[in-house]
């Protein structure tokens, strides 16, 4: 299939499955493995690194009025409701770029099309989402403690099939945090970890060096960003509505035909 045309369906694959709790990783590891796109594990991880960029930029546009707020707040330079935002959210990332750091061949490995793992993080996403939709009133803001645990449930969803969104709303709400509250803390808190693995990625060469085209790579981020602001309003009223839990009867049904796939190809 043409490469664009590859980047074009991955694009909106990311957009859509970034913000619903169902794993955008995943679901690239999987569009790659049915578009046989053939990439190789550090140009596999280039394309998705891209795609997470577009609908990290869709998280800002949508969430533009509460970022300018926290900016306007922080340029005060003194201690108030937004400076300590951005230390729980400086807090949450701890985690995650630690195993980005530490870990970045054996991560870079797992986005090349491991199906069977896929799978069982799909169903762990599942799990996940239903234990959280049996929690219905919570009423908690987001404290350092919660922002931790939730940052730490992050850097798990490093896994490809774990929902990065599912996994740390669902956390959120496991520990009693208002919904709406979560679900703007677990959109607003990836941002700075998109930006700094773009950023480390340039610095690096990275892009530079890597042969998969501009143009599929644009073509890509335009249809990730496009979609992914549907998609980021589309949770924020699901995640309202206490109504994620659906999608773990998906996960549960993706999962196990991934899964299946691998066992009845080997």
């Amino acid at each position: 299939m043409n490469e664009s045309l590859n980047a074009l369906i991955l694009g909106v694959v990311q957009g859509l499955t970034e913000f619903l709790p169902v794993s955008s990783s995943g679901h690239l590891e999987i569009g790659k493995a049915l578009l046989n796109t053939n990439l190789e594990a550090d140009e596999s991880m280039l394309m998705t690194v891209v795609l997470h960029a577009a609908t990290a930029l869709s998280t800002v546009v949508v969430f533009w009025k509460s970022i300018s707020e926290i900016l306007r707040g922080v340029l005060e330079f003194k201690r108030n409701e937004h400076t300590e935002f951005v230390a729980k959210i400086v807090v949450s990332m701890i985690p995650a770029a630690i195993v980005g750091v530490v870990c970045k061949d054996q991560i870079e490995s797992l986005f090349s099309g491991n199906l069977l793992l896929v799978g069982a993080m799909l169903i762990v996403t599942g799990v996940l989402l239903l234990l959280a939709g049996r929690l219905k009133n919570t009423t908690q803001q987001v404290g350092f403690f919660e922002a931790i645990v939730v940052g730490i449930s992050q850097a798990i969803a490093i896994l490809p099939g774990i929902s990065r969104s599912g996994a740390t709303i669902s956390t959120s709400v496991l520990l009693e945090v208002d919904r709406t509250r979560a679900a703007r803390f677990s959109f607003l808190m990836v941002v700075p970890l998109i930006m700094g693995k773009i950023a480390k990625d340039i610095l690096d060469g990275e892009f530079a060096t890597n042969d998969v085209s501009i143009s599929a790579l644009t073509i890509g981020f335009v249809a990730a960003f496009a979609t992914g602001l549907f998609a980021c309003k589309w949770m924020i009223a699901l995640v309202r509505n206490c109504q994620m839990w659906w999608f773990s009867i998906y996960c549960f049904v993706v999962g196990a035909i991934a899964m299946g796939s691998v066992w009845l190809t080997s």
